[in-house]
């Protein structure tokens, strides 16, 4: 008994410790296989991402978006405009729809934020703001016054302290894991160095970096850069006007922690690079294109990137102006565009209808009785002479009223062609005004009695007779 006693324990713990293994290697497989599916489920594009576009009216934000959707006649809508962007992963043949919130230009719409970004959205939300190079001069305080805009939302939001921390930690974490890949450099690689970075202590942000930290991804767009070429035809941009733009712009993203793209829809500038960034800051995508700084109209400058070194290198191609000047003394509006606001302030008031009838009305009696007083007094209109004027040199010949057989009524028409005769061409013919009403009463009063005794003579015209005009005039 003591003999068995002793033996069995040793075979014991044999039999019980194969089983433990057996179980946990059981154990280990499970494991393994809940891991794996919960990789790849994880690995799934959320749903639940969105970008909130802000602009100015005529910005092109609607012009944007829909060459990001790839539609060709894009349809604007009013107050809060929705629209998606279809999103597929060709590594993983997975795809999903991105949200975009587009809210209207004018500021009174800002209340309908609280639809588009409520607070529990903020992590999975992009703030893409807009501006246009056509009105290059308002870049700065288009950007300013969105940027004060969403603070004052975020700010109605009332986050709790400890979220809005964790919020703008995340936006620094991003800045700073920034890499600058090549097109050969495998995903892999990165996460591999920002598993790396991770256990060494992140260095802190340089020098105007992130001062205004929303904690929010931003994007800052310039649309509509093909009118820079007009801008340059018409209102005499050079080079150092365009790198004075670029600089203040990018100082602005280097404060709120942004990335920068100058787009142009019409010339499909960019549009494609900003579709594939907006997905990589969204959804992790691959990103592998640079920074492009060298061509103007496609300027491309990825989030934690810049730095205010890089931004000096522009400002010393600055000749005649420096890069603290205020923006508005430097990039000014055009003379023309105010010129043509003050004109049309000026308001004519047209006359009320029954005021200018009166007065047209009183203007017409006037003349009436002017011409009536003028009638009546033919009998010595008709014989007056013109008054003596300095003729030409050598003077017509003068017809002696004498020698005028009726002086009654031929001397009517002696003096009638006395008054031609002796009339230079521009003179008056009475000592009244040329235009005045009753020189013109008097100069038709003198025309009809010639007229009327022209007419007596032909009627009292008899064969042979001596009362005839021929006769008188031999």
């Amino acid at each position: 008994m003591n003999l068995l006693q002793i033996k069995m324990p040793p075979q014991i713990p044999e039999f019980s410790n194969s089983k433990k293994d057996s179980t946990d290697s059981e154990e280990n497989l499970w494991t393994s296989i809940l891991t794996e599916v919960q990789t790849k489920g994880s690995n799934k594009l959320p749903s639940n991402k969105q970008i909130l576009v802000l602009g100015d009216n005529e910005s092109g934000k609607t012009t944007l978006i829909a060459k990001l959707q790839g539609v060709e006649d894009p349809k604007k809508g009013s107050a809060l405009e929705y629209a998606y962007i279809d999103v597929r992963d060709e590594y993983r043949d997975d795809h999903t729809r991105l949200s975009v919130w587009v809210l209207d230009g004018h500021s009174a719409h800002a209340p309908l934020l609280k639809f588009a970004l409520p607070a529990e959205s903020i992590p999975n939300t992009l703030i893409m703001f807009v501006a246009s190079m056509t009105t290059p001069w308002g870049i700065i305080d288009q950007l300013q016054n969105w940027v004060s805009v969403l603070q004052d939302h975020i700010d109605s939001l009332k986050l709790p302290a400890d979220k809005l921390q964790e919020y703008r930690h995340r936006i620094i974490n991003k800045w700073q894991e920034y890499v600058e890949q090549a097109d050969d450099l495998d995903m892999d690689v990165r996460r591999t160095s920002r598993n790396l970075e991770d256990e060494v202590d992140q260095l802190p942000l340089s020098e105007g970096v992130l001062t205004s930290n929303l904690g929010l991804d931003v994007v800052v767009v310039i649309t509509k850069t093909d009118y820079m070429s007009t801008l340059e035809k018409e209102n005499d941009y050079r080079d150092e006007h365009f790198d004075f733009i670029q600089q203040y712009v990018r100082r602005f993203c280097l404060q709120y922690g942004a990335g920068l793209f100058y787009t142009s829809a019409k010339e499909d500038k960019n549009c494609d690079l900003l579709y594939k960034y907006l997905t990589h800051r969204l959804y992790g995508l691959p990103f592998r294109t640079p920074a492009l700084v060298v061509e103007k109209e496609a300027l491309l400058i990825p989030s934690g990137w810049d730095s205010t070194k890089k931004i000096s290198i522009v400002c010393e191609n600055l000749q005649s102006m420096k890069p603290d000047d205020y923006y508005r003394d430097i990039i000014a509006p055009p003379p023309s565009r105010k010129s043509i606001g003050g004109s049309r302030e000026v308001e004519i008031v047209a006359e009320d209808e029954q005021v200018f009838l009166a007065r047209m009305l009183s203007l017409l009696q006037q003349g009436h009785d002017r011409a009536s007083s003028a009638v009546q007094k033919t009998g010595e209109r008709s014989r007056l002479q013109p008054s003596p004027v300095q003729g030409p040199l050598t003077s017509p010949k003068k017809v002696d009223a004498s020698k005028v057989t009726s002086a009654s009524g031929e001397g009517v028409l002696a003096s009638f062609f006395n008054s031609l005769l002796h009339k230079k061409p521009g003179s008056p013919a009475s000592p009244k005004a040329p235009g005045s009403l009753e020189a013109g009463v008097e100069k038709a009063v003198m025309r009809s009695d010639a007229a009327a005794e022209l007419d007596r003579l032909t009627r009292t015209k008899s064969p042979g007779g001596s009362n005839s005009l021929d006769s008188s005039t031999c």
